[in-house]
């Protein structure tokens, strides 16, 4: 019988421990027999490959002359001392005489074990080239996000042409699809740059419905005398020269003196009749609280520094002041609009709706909790009586939208965000319609992690060209009518559309890299609403109008941070829907609140609330001067 040293049992030991199920050393060490140790090993190392080599030699313990020789081996070719020093057995580098000294059984092992042993190495590898592909796309991504161009917009050279060969759409390539056989050849090679003609008497215009000053400028009788001599002149038309002046803001006092009246006889009193106050005991007015929102909720501006704007004009209003007004004018006076515009928003066809996170400060909950800012609006092809309405949510789960379109019927625009898609199946009058901008940002994000010398070559890049193509035919649509754009979509439109989708599952199965997966499945998965457009001529190709809409929020959220409690964001959900309402029907802010916070309060009584037809952004009834100048196209 040969004896095994310790440290050899350790090293295997060490190997069980490091290749195959746990088992403690110290019971291994108790272990008594060569045999016993064999049974351990072998279900510790779950019949490896190099482990059976190993094995073999101590389960052959009968064979004493053999195993001792092959034991002895091990020992002289240094692969006992090297796993001594944790080192693999198949890392360690042989000499041609070591390995002409093993058996040819034991470099069968070897070599086989060498064989695993690269399968694994090879799939850990492409597991970090997989991961290191993910984090680089990110990295980039990350980059263009920040430092980049936020459009996605493609020249008109880059985009694709569509033609039907034998009843099948093909695509062009990029020369073909901008050639023109028939177009004159250009007298001159010299490029020169287009100028947009200058449009006449657009100055005038936007200074004629402004105030002016008449400031003369003329030349005495005596002066005249001197120049010209008696009677040597004549009077020509004036030479006008008009420029802005600026007139910077003011506060002042309105002192309301009450006349009050006593009977003599039976004592009774009475007042003459005056303006109540927004808010008793405040002195705030309705051009303070105009000036206040439109500084917030339009231009962005945080409660701390219209605080400081204010003590430079010699107003000591804080900020807590300024926060209490707008949560009460909203909750009291602006929410009786709030609440008739969204009544009215149920009358549209189509409507539109997306979210945004927002941070409230006091909600109940752990610091750094994300409530959310919901915008819906009415469709974008409506381009008369447009209604932008916030709403404050302190979650993004589905009941909020449920809630807030329980009585509408038709079809609303969203980006793919499945608490839609949950709404629409749980309603048979409910259609939810796909952004296309959301699916070709999708693919331009994977053409961006695409090396710029293969780009023009990538499927990213030609599956952006054909969506541009389908942008560039709906373009020409615009001015049609809802019946014509439809009858014009089917035509034009949804050819393009089929050819994409086709294109699309037809090289689903080729698609490299992680971030082209990704888009290829949202769109894939999203066809379905991503075809609505087509059969309603009111629905747009995608959400970008309520993007729009809730971009002064993100604005203003950049400035302010966040709002400090839940009333506070409810009122602000209120004013900015009259803020982004106002400027959709081309009405100036400022004047729009101000008037609003005038009239609502006169009618605060009133069982009946048509008068807030009267009020509405695109009433008649509105004073002129709420209304933006028409521009001079």
């Amino acid at each position: 019988m040969f004896s095994v040293k310790k440290s050899d049992i350790f090293i295997l030991l060490h190997l069980s421990t490091t290749s195959g199920p746990q088992e403690s050393n110290s019971m291994l060490f108790q272990r008594k027999g060569i045999p016993d140790l064999w049974i351990a090993v072998q279900n510790i190392w779950n019949f490896r490959k190099i482990s059976q080599m190993l094995c073999t030699v101590i389960h052959r313990h009968n064979d004493e002359g053999k195993t001792a020789v092959r034991w002895q081996k091990l020992h002289k070719s240094g692969t006992m001392d090297s796993l001594r020093k944790g080192v693999p057995a198949m890392a360690i580098k042989y000499t041609e005489e070591q390995l002409n000294s093993v058996d040819k059984s034991m470099l069968i092992q070897m070599f086989l074990n060498q064989q695993e042993q690269l399968e694994k190495v090879s799939a850990n590898l492409h597991s970090l080239d997989t991961k290191m592909q993910a984090m680089m796309e990110q990295l980039i991504i990350g980059n263009k996000n920040r430092f980049g161009r936020s459009s996605e917009k493609m020249e008109d050279t880059q985009q694709m042409r569509f033609i039907e060969v034998d009843g099948t759409l093909v695509f062009f390539n990029e020369a073909e699809a901008v050639c023109d056989l028939d177009a004159p050849e250009p007298e001159t090679l010299e490029a020169t740059p287009e100028r947009k003609k200058k449009t006449k008497g657009k100055k005038a215009q936007d200074m004629s419905e402004l105030s002016t000053n008449r400031i003369d400028h003329y030349m005495t009788e005596e002066e005249l005398t001197a120049e010209f001599g008696e009677n040597g002149w004549k009077q020509l038309p004036d030479a006008i020269a008009r420029r802005y002046r600026f007139i910077p803001a003011k506060v002042e006092v309105d002192e309301h003196h009450v006349g009050v009246y006593a009977s003599k006889t039976d004592g009774h009193m009475v007042k003459a009749k005056h303006p109540k106050s927004l808010l008793h005991g405040s002195p705030v007015s309705a051009s303070l609280a105009a000036a206040i929102m439109n500084g917030k909720y339009v231009n962005a501006v945080p409660l701390y520094r219209l605080e400081q704007e204010f003590i430079r004009y010699g107003l000591a209003i804080t900020r807590q002041n300024m926060a209490n007004w707008m949560i009460r004018l909203g909750e009291e006076y602006l929410s009786v609009l709030y609440d008739h515009l969204h009544s009215l928003l149920y009358g549209y066809h189509v409507i539109q709706a997306d979210e945004t996170p927002v941070l409230v400060n006091r909600d109940g909950r752990s610091a750094g909790s994300k409530s959310y800012m919901w915008v819906y609006r009415s469709g974008h092809m409506y381009p008369e009586k447009q209604i932008i309405l916030y709403e404050y949510q302190r979650t993004r789960n589905a009941s909020h939208p449920r809630e807030f379109l329980k009585d509408y019927s038709g079809i609303c625009v969203t980006d793919g965000y499945q608490v839609y898609h949950t709404l629409e199946k749980e309603r048979e009058d409910l259609i939810i319609a796909g952004c296309w901008v959301h699916a070709r940002r999708r693919f331009d994000e994977a053409l961006a992690v695409v090396p710029k010398e293969s780009r023009k070559e990538s499927a990213s890049f030609l599956i952006i060209k054909q969506i541009q193509a389908i942008y560039r035919e709906e373009g020409k649509l615009k001015e049609l009518s809802s019946k014509e754009r439809l009858v014009q979509r089917q035509v034009v439109v949804k050819p393009l559309v089929d050819a994409l989708f086709v294109y699309l599952k037809q090289h689903e199965s080729e698609v490299g890299t992680e971030k082209l997966r990704a888009a290829f499945t949202y769109a894939l998965n999203q066809e379905k609403y991503l075809r609505v457009f087509l059969t309603d001529g009111d629905v747009p190709m995608d959400n970008n109008a309520s993007e729009r809409a809730i971009r002064g929020f993100c604005v203003g959220k950049k400035n302010w941070q966040m709002i400090d409690t839940i009333n506070g964001a409810k009122s602000s959900a209120i004013i900015y829907s009259i803020a982004e309402t106002a400027k959709a029907n081309h009405l100036k802010p400022y004047e729009y609140f101000e008037y609003l916070l005038t009239e609502i309060p006169k009618h605060m009584g009133d069982t009946d609330r048509s008068f807030l037809d009267n009020l509405v952004p695109w009433s008649e009834m509105l004073p002129e001067s709420i209304r933006k100048p028409k521009k001079i196209n």
